[in-house]
């Protein structure tokens, strides 16, 4: 069997604040195989985003601090790199696609030299890429147009759908819609050759349309170049459309792992069951929506065994012990102790699948 192309086990991450140490990833393992696209799915503040930001080393330390048995790309563990071997796989090898672009793009650059200076840096092209080089390309001159990068820059842009790319490469950030900037970010992570794109919420602050437009670049570009993508979002609609397999977070851990069909059609864990009722389908008679009651468990003094245990209403007195993962189906696991065979079934009525078993596709 082919060895995955990333592998994370037991990360942990937590900053140590003024009230206290916050445990923001709560020993979480996962793998991403070559071709695929992972879903990291949880609501805000389950820490899908410090989990990205891990794995890329971008968590700034102190106040953060990163541990973990290995993160491991390749076959080669992460956290063994220098701060110079690591400058070299973020951005070529492994790329990011942030949030809001308007605030990850240099506002006083082209878009254009932004994307050929990552071409430069991670490419083997005949232009030096040395300080005083980019200094004066940045601010003085700009690339020249007959320059790999530029050329590269141009591609690219032209590759994630961007109209008439020669004119914009010549634009600044402020001057693109909020979907031009999003396809902006999607050419500089490509633009480095990467094996591996980490996306975090890329469609959140775009409207629905240009969402699936921007989805839809991510699977073709995945399919044309065999680029693997953990693609991190709040919306189940956009893993129901796009991913192969999904992890859901809550608070700093992972309830439930598993292909995207199986895990939609048969959740096994109490908290994703309670996520996917809460989706309104477009069959719905129901005059309110069911929300989950009560709040996410404050990270500084989570409380024993399962973290999802005050809010479910299946919860019995072993939610208190350490959780495990539990196989539940073919490469499906949950992390629940309805599922250990030491729990008595009757007892604790193990919750069925929702009703619905179509999935929040309506939502892209």
């Amino acid at each position: 069997m082919a060895e995955p192309l990333l592998e994370v086990e037991n990360l942990r991450t937590h900053f140590d604040t003024e009230d206290g140490r916050v445990q923001a990833v709560d020993g979480i393992s996962f793998s991403v195989e070559h071709g695929e696209i992972f879903g990291v799915v949880g609501e805000s503040g389950s820490g899908k985003s410090v989990t990205a930001r891990s794995i890329m080393q971008l968590i700034e330390s102190p106040p953060g601090v990163i541990n973990a048995d290995a993160i491991r790309f390749k076959g080669e563990d992460l956290l063994e790199k220098s701060p110079p071997e690591i400058r070299e796989i973020r951005g070529g090898e492994i790329s990011m696609i942030f949030q809001d672009p308007m605030t990850s793009l240099n506002p006083v650059m082209t878009v254009g030299e932004q994307i050929a200076e990552v071409a430069r840096h991670h490419l083997d092209t005949s232009e030096s890429s040395g300080f005083w080089s980019e200094m004066k390309r940045k601010y003085v001159t700009g690339a020249s147009h007959e320059s790999e990068s530029w050329r590269r820059a141009i591609e690219l842009m032209d590759m994630v759908g961007l109209p008439d790319p020669e004119q914009r490469a010549h634009e600044y950030p402020h001057q693109l819609s909020g979907g031009m900037r999003q396809r902006v970010m999607i050419a500089q992570a490509l633009a480095g050759d990467p094996s591996l794109i980490v996306a975090d919420e890329p469609t959140t602050a775009l409207d629905v349309s240009v969402e699936a437009q921007i989805l839809h670049e991510l699977l073709e570009l995945r399919d044309e170049f065999d680029v693997s993508v953990v693609l991190i979002t709040h919306d189940l609609g956009v893993i129901h459309e796009t991913c192969d397999r999904l992890a859901v977070m809550y608070a700093g851990e992972l309830m439930e792992k598993g292909k995207t069909g199986d895990v939609f059609e048969d959740p096994k864990h109490p908290y994703t069951q309670a996520l996917m009722k809460s989706i309104p389908q477009i069959t719905d008679d129901r005059e309110w929506l069911d929300v989950i009651p009560g709040s996410v468990p404050d990270l500084v003094d989570k409380p024993a065994g399962c973290p999802f245990r005050e809010r479910c209403e299946y919860a019995f007195e072993g939610c208190t012990e350490p959780l495990v993962e539990y196989d539940v189906g073919e490469k499906h696991t949950a992390a629940c102790h309805l599922h250990s065979d030491e729990v008595n079934k009757e007892l604790t009525d193990r919750p069925a699948a929702p009703e619905s078993h179509e999935g929040p596709s309506e939502q892209v």
